[in-house]
């Protein structure tokens, strides 16, 4: 097709609904409306012969031929933004925007910053704790650092293990004065739950305790928050080894038991490795070469 006939609006709209998975994210992204995001498509459509999604009761899906034009149009429309990004000066030059887990933020990151600010006094951070898997286009976010129990990569993105999770539970010393002699002696102190009470069951299932009804403890949106009750000894914490290393060494928490569960990993996200900003790479050098759990891996 030759350039002056190219749909140009039509295939933002396509790219849009295709990356987001949803028509309704797309009109959101593109400031339109879900009509204007249908009408769009529908018309592409016709114009290429072949549907593009395959429409579902609350859903779609793109078709093959949908993830093929998909695949170029992200890879083009990426390029075109870069370079419009650095004649424009989008973003003042030594600024980093990472976007972490909660819990990552809160246990690790933000406590270590410093020593990446005394590396790299020039780069100005923006630290932005989301639970989410950032949508990288369309946002001014560098590096993203995710979370997940099984996946490995995601789609239209790089991803690089930065380290496995292994969870133990720990506790103030002074919430257990006498030893603790087995894993349901937890029990007489409380336990504290990060989203769901679920993981504590897998925990004593694995400690050979059997299966075991984990029904009460207060539950925290995030891993931060755990920990900071299980420091003022509000309760027994199951806490990621790498995010409360300090704290053990220095005495202010004991680990329950030596024992531990993997939950999944922690995984660098960006767009291209290859084409990463200064700033940015220097911060994924850096939180490689310092984040404990990859030194493991």
């Amino acid at each position: 097709m030759k350039r002056g006939r190219l749909p140009l609006t039509a295939l933002r709209s396509f790219e849009a609904a295709g990356r987001l998975g949803s028509f309704t994210e797309a009109a959101a992204e593109l400031f339109v409306s879900q009509a204007a995001i249908s009408r769009q498509i529908r018309d592409l459509e016709a114009l290429i012969g072949k549907p593009l999604f395959e429409r579902h009761h609350r859903s779609v899906s793109l078709t093959a031929d949908g993830e093929a034009l998909l695949t170029v149009l992200t890879h083009s429309f990426d390029r075109i933004g870069e370079s419009l990004d650095a004649l424009c000066g989008a973003k003042r030059a030594g600024t980093l925007i990472v976007s972490a887990e909660p819990s990552f933020a809160g246990c690790w990151l933000v406590p270590h910053l410093a020593q990446f600010q005394a590396e790299n006094p020039e780069i100005d951070l923006v630290i932005d704790a989301d639970p989410r898997l950032v949508e990288l286009r369309g946002h001014d976010v560098d590096v993203a650092i995710r979370h997940s129990a099984k996946v490995t990569s995601w789609p239209r993105v790089e991803a690089r293990h930065l380290g496995d999770v292994e969870m133990i539970a720990v506790m103030a010393p002074a919430l257990a004065p006498r030893p603790l002699r087995e894993p349901l002696d937890l029990l007489r102190y409380g336990l504290l739950h990060e989203d769901t009470r679920g993981l504590w069951e897998q925990w004593f299932a694995a400690a050979g305790a059997g299966q075991v009804r984990v029904e009460r403890g207060a539950i925290f949106a995030d891993g931060a928050l755990v920990l900071q009750a299980a420091l003022r000894g509000h309760g027994v914490a199951l806490m990621d080894r790498d995010h409360v290393r300090d704290d053990l060494n220095a005495g202010r928490l004991v680990q329950a038991f030596d024992f531990s569960i993997r939950y999944g990993a922690f995984w660098l996200v960006v767009r291209r490795f290859d084409a990463l900003s200064e700033p940015a790479r220097r911060f994924v050098a850096w939180i490689e070469r310092c984040y404990p759990g990859r030194k493991g891996a």
